[in-house]
């Protein structure tokens, strides 16, 4: 069974704190300490003298507590809190829907204010809990420039990049609805620990292309990653890049956290149709980068995704091919059976195909699981995401149950 909330009234909105920032103040969340502290200062707010100490507890409210008011910081002064409530704003985004699968996955439509003389913008984040461990997959564009042609994401075109504050307010606005912050109401609240999370990793794998806006992802997966706040271990956070060649080696470098190839072809031909940034960074450039990854190890492997494509990319030749192409570099391989979505040509390898092609990479000596479609029920499996203004017809929907009724949906 499938639940869907439409959040439309305030009151509701309140309570599940998704109020609207509004345009004319400056968020504080995804600044740096450094950007944090000359805020304060430019504003009036915090003399210089008290910069370092006043830093350290908004940074602690932030992303430790999780707050959303400044009133909540309860060992910061009235006046204070007063005006920095003037100034500056730790609002979240407006939930307009969320959604829940009957697996369990959730899937909420967030709604950003207007940047400049922009409009407001909508995007897409999903959580997928597992055994063990609870995984949000996170948007870092609205839209996507890479028309990847058998992702649903790709037929939107792209409107603007996400800014380090919208990237990590997903994560801290899921965490919220999730539980996954402390007591906020109170100064003793008991502090979450790491192994106690609902949300214990996070996946750049929601809309967009994160290398195409390397500044503001790298900024924000920092700021996730602090020991001091959000405190999420860095090979529990996982990059997924379609190949933008270049910034490979920065992200590793500069970031340090776990990297996806969205790989799917073995050759250049299949892989311009499927993929067309390969035209740009063909194979033999996305491999040497793969090959040169910093902190490259058994421990920290590369992971592959790979799409399984009925008659397009799913022959024993191309295993074959798939092992030869990656020999030499310590990796995963996760084989993702084809999400469907309405006005695809595609169709999804039939399981038994899968699982041939699953056991021959396993025997040459890589890890090869394939993964688990979550939350099909909802548009929120890998390629599905889509933004509201994007929204599917009643009619699509229903051609989409049919398609899994006939058989593509459990394979």
């Amino acid at each position: 069974m499938t639940l869907s909330f439409d959040i439309t009234d305030d009151q509701t909105r309140s309570s599940l704190g998704a109020r609207v920032a509004m345009p004319a103040k400056e968020s504080l969340i995804g600044l740096t300490r450094l950007e944090l502290g000359e805020a304060l200062v430019r504003a009036g707010v915090v003399p210089e003298r008290q910069v370092k100490m006043r830093v350290q507890q908004l940074w602690h409210w932030l992303y430790v507590r999780g707050v959303a008011d400044f009133a909540h910081m309860f060992n910061i002064s009235k006046d204070l809190r007063s005006a920095l409530d003037q100034h500056f704003t730790i609002a979240r985004p407006e939930i307009v829907e969320e959604q829940i699968s009957s697996d369990g996955t959730r899937k909420w439509l967030f709604r950003f204010p207007p940047r400049g003389a922009g409009r407001p913008v909508e995007i897409e984040t999903v959580y997928i809990p597992e055994e063990g461990r609870g995984t949000l997959c996170i948007s870092s564009q609205v839209g996507c420039t890479l028309t990847c042609s058998f992702c649903h994401t790709g037929t939107q075109k792209l409107v603007r990049n996400l800014t380090a504050e919208e990237i990590l307010t997903q994560l801290m606005t899921a965490r919220d609805r999730l539980g996954d912050f402390p007591d906020r109401d109170t100064p003793d609240g008991a502090i979450v620990p790491a192994e106690g999370r609902k949300i214990s990793n996070i996946v750049m794998m929601g809309m967009g292309e994160p290398l195409y806006n390397f500044e503001e992802v790298k900024k924000a997966l920092l700021i996730a990653s602090d020991g001091d706040g959000l405190s999420l271990s860095k090979r529990r956070i996982t990059l997924s890049t379609s190949g933008v060649v270049p910034e490979i080696f920065r992200t590793g470098e500069e970031i340090g956290v776990m990297l996806a190839i969205s790989l799917h072809a073995t050759n250049d031909d299949l892989r311009d149709l499927l993929v067309p940034i390969n035209k740009k960074y063909p194979l033999k450039d996305l491999v040497a980068a793969c090959r040169t990854y910093p902190g490259l190890s058994n421990a920290r492997r590369i992971t592959f995704e790979y799409v399984m494509l009925k008659d397009v990319n799913d022959s024993l030749d191309d295993a074959k091919a798939l092992v030869k192409l990656l020999k030499g570099i310590p990796a995963k391989i996760n084989l993702i059976p084809f999400n469907p979505w309405p006005g695809t040509n595609y169709q999804c390898s039939d399981w038994e195909t899968i699982e041939k092609f699953a056991d021959y990479i396993n025997n040459a000596g890589y890890a090869s699981p394939i993964r688990t479609p979550r939350g099909r029920d909802i548009l929120a499996a890998c390629g599905q995401l889509k933004s509201e203004s994007e929204r599917l017809k009643k009619h699509e929907r229903l051609a989409l149950e049919a398609m899994m009724i006939a058989g593509h949906g459990e394979a």
